[in-house]
């Protein structure tokens, strides 16, 4: 029906979403830069539904590369090659071991190859450490995100002398030192073309964090798919707000989309407990709004789920009630909703999804081939804004 195919939004989300389209088209126009980030749950690791997205709106607006990719890729994915050297170790801010400093930036994962130390301890060492992460484009990525010429080093927490050589296909390329103020800093390197593989080699007694790397083209639109599997979406009061600030400054944050809920579905056991929830993430979305007013916010409410009951396979109980709160609370801070619950086809839709190969076995998350049929829908729906927008200006 028409819910399926509409963005939902009030007067502020409309206003917010139009004033994207605006510097979509700028962007396009003027060869200047506009970043999307999609933050999301285990249903978008490994750029799934990102890589589509990010494809249609580059053949439209201009832009190449797949944007930030994390210092340590964990998750399968067709859009890149990454290889890192065994003495690095992933932090997050959603599971696992964590940074001290929460100076995690736009990617709520960082990396390093030596703990973090108290000034104490850090008097004390001296041993140079080598390490490495190595990255080139991957033969089955999108067409857009495989070609880009552009690749900045992101890093933060340098306190100690730390070199760094970039080799590119076997030959050095490119000598220097990492900024060691302890703020964060990006390095960026420029290509005439697609650089192919690229081994950034460092060298210090204590490491830098190393954020991420963005590989991208010289305008247009990058999209960035920040996977963080078993997140609820509620991660901002576990990084440092200001390094967060400065980067989606830095990188031109100018819509968010935040694709969350379905990992709280199966803990809801009654509606206070979805009341609970929405109130949570509406605060994530405010907080989101403070870091970067000029940001457009886009919510992708939980996929159709399903758990096994004498009768087979049907709809966990509060899932309807959670989207119906979900789009509540994104409409009230001034967002956009877009209900991917209905696109599927609502409720009890999740078997027909893995009877035709389109959902796993576990009735929760998408296959490829699945994960790429909803990012058409969200495409459709975003695409039709947009044409509305067009022919009303």
């Amino acid at each position: 029906g028409e819910s399926s195919t509409i963005i939902h939004y009030d007067e502020g989300g409309k206003r917010s979403l139009h004033a994207f389209f605006e510097k979509l088209e700028a962007a396009s126009n003027g060869k200047k830069k506009v970043r999307i980030l999609h933050y999301g749950d285990s249903q978008i690791e490994g750029d799934r539904m990102t890589s589509y997205i990010r494809q249609r709106l580059q053949s439209q607006f201009g832009g190449n590369g797949p944007g930030m990719i994390p210092a340590m890729n964990v998750y399968n994915t067709q859009t890149f090659k990454q290889t890192y050297s065994d003495n690095f170790t992933r932090y997050t801010a959603f599971g696992g071991p964590k940074l001290k400093s929460r100076r995690y930036g736009s990617m709520n994962t960082a990396a390093r190859f030596t703990p973090e130390y108290d000034s104490a301890q850090m008097a004390q060492i001296t041993t140079i450490k080598e390490a490495f992460i190595e990255i080139e484009p991957s033969k089955s990525a999108y067409e857009r995100a495989r070609s880009y010429n552009n690749v900045k080093l992101f890093y933060t927490s340098c306190v100690k002398p730390c070199s760094i050589k970039v080799y590119q296909n076997g030959n050095l390329l490119h000598e220097d030192s990492l900024i060691n103020d302890g703020r964060y800093h990006v390095m960026p390197l420029s290509f005439p073309g697609n650089p192919g593989k690229l081994k950034y080699v460092f060298s210090a007694a204590v490491s830098p964090t190393v954020i991420g790397f963005s590989l991208e083209g010289d305008f247009g639109v990058q999209v960035d798919n920040i996977g963080m599997r078993g997140s609820s979406g509620t991660f901002f009061g576990k990084i440092d707000q200001p390094t967060a600030a400065k980067m989606y400054d830095d990188l031109n944050v100018e819509m968010v989309i935040m694709q969350f809920g379905g990992n709280s579905v199966p803990y809801l056991k009654d509606s206070s407990g979805v009341r609970n929830f929405a109130r949570n993430f509406k605060g994530q979305l405010q907080t989101l709004k403070k870091l970067r007013p000029s940001a457009s916010v886009m919510v992708i409410g939980p996929s159709d789920m399903s758990t096994s009951s004498a009768n087979g396979f049907v709809t966990y109980r509060m899932l309807p009630y959670l989207v119906d709160e979900m789009r509540k609370a994104t409409k009230d801070v001034g967002a956009c909703y877009w209900d991917l619950y209905r696109a599927m086809g609502g409720y009890n839709s999740m078997p027909s999804w893995v009877e035709q190969g389109l959902a796993g076995r576990d009735y929760i998350h998408f296959t490829p081939k699945g994960a790429s049929i909803a990012s058409q829908l969200f495409f459709d729906a975003f695409a039709a804004e947009y044409v509305k927008w067009k022919q009303g200006n």
